[in-house]
């Protein structure tokens, strides 16, 4: 078993997409750093996976909490539930996200706005509900995860790119907001990585995913999380993410989008498949054994009125 810092020993990081990617290898920088972790994902029997392999390693408390972020009501149950097990929240860690590959006026309504709740809505309600309680308790930090995509337009993926974009934005409203508070709000903004995001997203025939070289997920985690403890409010992962993030900016949004079309257009050559990082492998393979298709996510049930 790893050995663990004791210095955050009584301390709790929710952290929401923590079975798989960029979510799971902080969880494991978390857990190594001593805090207790509350880990939320959808499916029960890949958190269960995940959370023993987790505690096999590190000498933390973790707790599985099964929510669909993409239900309205998602935000307030956790909210609740970590009320109801006597628990603070020192720190979140919004990390659960996807998007949808196509020509905005092809793909289908209910996805784009199962995508806005996820990458929007629960994350604005995640946040104001924990953020309440960070501000009446004087200290607390919260990790945004933003990305590459959310500083520029990006054809055939738009309303991924617009939902980043939104969380830049408000991050960095926030951290303006908490500038004479002890509260650390952080924006990681990573380039493509090896995850699963690309066959949640019907987008693994790309051109950016079988051809082009992606990013770690632990190196990635790792620069979010460093940022984070030394309260940064923004770090920009890998030297080509900001070559691009600083060209992108240098060319305007016309020249840009018409670079990222050229990355998100369907290959014709034979490249990857599927992630080598092993646990998005994993929750690759689950989806399919559970839904018995190889073709994207989990379909989540349709958006109910409030």
């Amino acid at each position: 078993m790893t050995q663990v810092n004791t210095e955050h020993r009584n301390q709790y990081a929710l952290i929401t997409g923590g079975t798989s990617g960029i979510g799971y290898e902080l969880a494991r920088l978390f857990a190594k750093d001593g805090y207790n972790l509350i880990l939320v994902a959808r499916n029960k029997n890949r958190l269960a996976e995940v959370t023993a392999r987790l505690k096999q390693e590190f000498s933390v408390e973790i707790t599985p909490l099964a929510k669909d972020l993409f239900n309205p009501y998602a935000a307030e149950e956790i909210y609740d539930k970590t009320k109801e097990m006597g628990i603070n929240i020192d720190v979140l860690v919004n990390d659960a996200g996807q998007g949808e590959w196509g020509p905005f006026v092809e793909t289908d309504i209910e996805r784009d706005l199962e995508i806005i709740q996820l990458n929007i809505s629960s994350l604005v309600s995640l946040t104001k509900y924990f953020l309440q309680d960070m501000v009446s308790r004087g200290e607390g930090k919260i990790l945004m995860l933003g990305s590459e995509a959310g500083t520029t337009p990006m054809p055939l993926l738009a309303v991924y790119a617009a939902t980043k974009a939104f969380v830049l934005s408000f991050s960095a409203a926030l951290v303006n907001e908490l500038k004479d508070k002890d509260i650390t709000i952080t924006a990681l903004l990573p380039g493509s990585t090896d995850t699963d995001f690309f066959h949640k997203g019907h987008a693994e025939d790309t051109v950016g995913y079988r051809e082009k070289e992606l990013m770690d997920p632990a190196e990635v985690a790792k620069d979010g999380y460093e940022a984070l403890q030394k309260g940064e409010s923004k770090i920009i992962s890998g030297s080509k993410t900001k070559m691009h993030v600083f060209m992108a900016d240098l060319l305007g949004a016309k020249r840009s989008a018409d670079n990222n079309r050229k990355l998100m257009e369907l290959s014709d050559k034979e490249g990857r498949t599927e992630p080598s990082h092993e646990p998005s492998k994993e929750e690759r393979e689950g989806i399919v054994q559970e839904t018995g298709s190889a073709d994207g996510d989990y379909r989540p049930a349709k958006r109910t009125s409030l």
